[in-house]
């Protein structure tokens, strides 16, 4: 090029000159016949006269000097992409005598060059060859341009930008294999290293010469960023509501995060049944059998139920994924995402919020130090019931805290144990009696004493001062004095409502309740819901309420699935709720039962049809609930038995019906051993009414019957 530019500097004064001299002759020509020529003839562009010898001469010489300037150009272009030809040839057989530096477990992408595009047909080989989703990104001139969603790339290090874009006529050319175009681009590292076999792995690519930027390429994503149905918690509601979606919405795809490492799976046989199965190892399949003797296990449906969430998107038919051992810490409720724990974000259309709660522990508990805290345990998942059942087979003494369910439960069901291995069980609570604040009086006491004869020694009117660790032993210091050794503390005394969302959320938590405030479709925001033992909300009969039981997470989650698919229908499902203690004594309970309230208790004696293990075979389920048996109550009719004078000093509480009365009307009612009749204990606070004699309402439960 640097030729073409000296003789053209030398021809350029001819040319203009040439070009002056034939403006000239064409006005000449235009005067003397009075119009301007279509065409200038070729003999006019001369100096001399028309025809004349010494112009045409010049003329000659011009054309011949371009000509040949033209013709070297060409020969030099030709040379020069000839030449760019064999360095690229060069270049690609050097690349292939390099070992295989791919990076294992990167996605495949390409590192944006600044060097033109190739040709598509080039473009097109190039990916099929790169068929591997491993390959490292390629960072060699030849490279074919990023796809659109990886034009983040950075560019390839300035000595390779300089390097001549592939010609066209190179399309042709084999494209490298895609071992080859995942080398880094630093050839003077790697020329040095021998080449690798053909079959030996991809070995993790070298960054050290590459940009920072590549160090940050992200791993591939192990589940969706988007779900059209997010829900966080794994628990009953979740699982209730899923079905829920999927049965309205078949194609639905939804994706339940939970932070337990389990799938769904329900919670009261964690301190009923699994505690009383013979099989030693049930810690590992969690596998129990009801009352009735049928075995089913603790998870709601196989693992095969479920779609994996690499899945979720590509579903044809949808499905409901679980995300485990990931934990929901920031909601950005205008954006319609989450972030979880790890700082990835999940977007969604509609979600649903079923956290739970956590289970408390004693403030004097948790002030005790770490050697107290190692053996202190709160009973809430899995996990927890593992770890008792591994400490009561280890330890000679168990101290449980606590006089509700959880600990009334496991305090029976220990000391089942404790007749076999000799394991001392306590109970301490600082009611007169079990269950003393949901039970009235009379009942607690005998609750009580069906307790101590499982083998469970009571503290009644316990209030916990101090708890040290002593002498290898654990010593709770009463506030009246007594002293309680053990070697273990369980902790039974309540449940904490988990809202750590509500802050991030922008979520109205309840202040008396606890719990997120809801309205009646269970809705905290407009394409929010909450269910289950986190949700806070108005009961149409008694007031603002928030319930921890297994019904009330089923029908709750059951219909904030129907509502995000856009049913819109109102909670007004009396949730129930019950208890074993064993085979042999159990009750269903519904609404407000609080011993605090004035109650009414109506009993009749029992018969061996009257238990929970009776229940059980009737109904072929140990869940009993409205949610399992589907029982619809349409109108009692009252048995024509007369009813019995009650006696309360006899303790004879085989079975009954106890009302509670909040101005005269019944809000609450519990079945003493009388199973399979709340549908009528549901209609009986539905409606609301004041009942001069409560004995005539207790027909209603055919308690005088066999």
């Amino acid at each position: 090029m640097l030729k073409c530019k000296t003789v053209w500097k030398k021809l350029a004064p001819l040319a203009r000159a040439s070009s002056t001299v034939c403006r000239q002759n064409v006005r000449r020509t235009g005067l003397n016949n009075g119009r301007t020529p279509a065409l200038a003839p070729a003999a006019h562009m001369s100096t001399g006269a028309a025809g004349g010898g010494g112009g045409g001469g010049d003329n000659k010489l011009y054309v011949l000097l371009v000509g040949a300037a033209l013709l070297g150009g060409g020969v030099y272009a030709y040379q020069t992409v000839r030449g760019d030809k064999q360095r690229y040839q060069d270049r690609l057989t050097e690349i292939s005598s390099r070992p295989n530096k791919a990076a294992a477990g990167q996605p495949s992408a390409y590192i944006q060059s600044e060097a033109p595009a190739v040709e598509a047909t080039e473009t097109e080989e190039v990916h099929e060859q790169v068929s591997e989703p491993q390959a490292a990104p390629a960072a060699e001139e030849s490279s074919p341009p990023a796809p659109a969603a990886e034009e983040s790339s950075p560019p390839a290090p300035a000595a390779e930008e300089s390097s001549p874009p592939a010609p066209a006529a190179e399309e042709s050319s084999p494209p490298a294999p895609a071992a080859e175009e995942s080398s880094p681009p630093a050839p003077e590292a790697e020329e040095s290293s021998p080449p690798a076999p053909a079959a030996e792995e991809p070995a993790p690519s070298e960054t050290t010469e590459l940009p920072p930027a590549v160090d940050s390429v992200p791993s591939p994503a192990k589940f969706p960023s988007h779900a059209p149905y997010l829900l966080i918690g794994g628990g009953t509601a979740s699982f209730a509501a899923a079905r829920s979606i999927r049965a309205r919405d078949p194609g639905a795809r939804v994706l339940i995060v939970t932070e337990e490492p389990d799938l769904p799976y329900m919670r009261p046989p964690l301190s009923k049944e699994l505690w009383f199965s013979d099989d030693p190892r049930v810690t590992d399949t969690l596998r129990f059998k009801q009352w009735n003797g049928k075995e089913r296990s603790i998870y709601f449906q196989p693992p095969s139920f479920y779609i994996s969430p690499e899945e979720l998107d590509s579903a044809k038919n949808g499905g409901v994924a679980v995300l485990t051992g990931k934990k929901v810490v920031h909601m950005d409720v205008r954006g319609n995402k989450v972030q979880l724990n790890d700082d990835t974000e999940i977007s969604y259309d509609k979600c649903l919020i079923a956290t739970g709660g956590v289970p408390r522990n004693l403030q004097v508990i948790e002030r005790a130090g770490d050697e107290v805290m190692e053996r202190t345990s709160l009973f809430r998942k899995i996990e927890d019931f593992k770890a008792l059942d591994k400490v009561s087979r280890n330890v000679q003494s168990i101290t449980i805290i606590g006089g509700g369910f959880l600990g009334s439960e496991l305090a029976c069901a220990l000391g089942r144990r404790s007749t076999e291995s000799g394991l001392e069980v306590i109970q301490m609570f600082p009611e007169r009696g079990n269950m003393g604040k949901v039970l009235p009086e009379y009942l607690s006491n005998w609750t009580t004493e069906k307790v101590k004869r499982e083998g469970v020694k009571v503290v009644a009117e316990a209030l916990v001062k101090a708890v040290t660790y002593k002498d290898d032993k654990v010593e709770i210091q009463l506030k009246d004095g007594r002293v309680v050794k053990t070697d273990h503390i369980v902790a039974a005394v309540g449940l904490e409502p988990s809202v750590d969302l509500a802050k991030s959320a922008g979520l109205e938590v309840d202040s008396d309740f606890g719990g997120y405030r809801v309205n009646a479709e269970l809705q905290a925001r407009s394409n929010i819901w909450v269910a289950g033992d986190a949700a806070c909300f108005y009961d149409i009969r008694l007031g603002r309420r928030r319930v921890e039981h297994h019904d009330h997470a089923v029908v709750s989650g059951r219909l904030a699935g129907e509502n995000m698919t856009g049913a819109n229908k109102p909670y007004w499902h009396q949730s129930m709720f019950w208890s074993d203690l064993g085979p042999d004594v159990g009750y269903e309970a519904i609404g407000i039962v609080d011993s605090s309230l004035p109650t009414v208790g109506v009993f009749a004696k029992a018969t061996a049809k009257d238990t929970p293990k009776a229940a059980t075979e009737k109904s072929g389920t140990g869940i009993r609930s409205e949610s399992e048996t589907e029982a619809v109550a349409i109108s009692p009719v009252a048995s024509s038995t007369p009813a019995p004078t009650v006696e309360h000093q006899k303790d004879d509480y085989g079975k009954g019906v106890i009302f509670y009365l909040r101005d005269k009307v019944v809000v609450g009612i519990i079945l003493w051993n009388v199973f399979n009749r709340m549908p009528i204990a549901r209609k009986i606070i539905k409606d609301g009414e004041e009942h001069a004699d409560l004995n005539e309402v207790a027909k209603l439960f055919n308690i005088h019957e066999d």
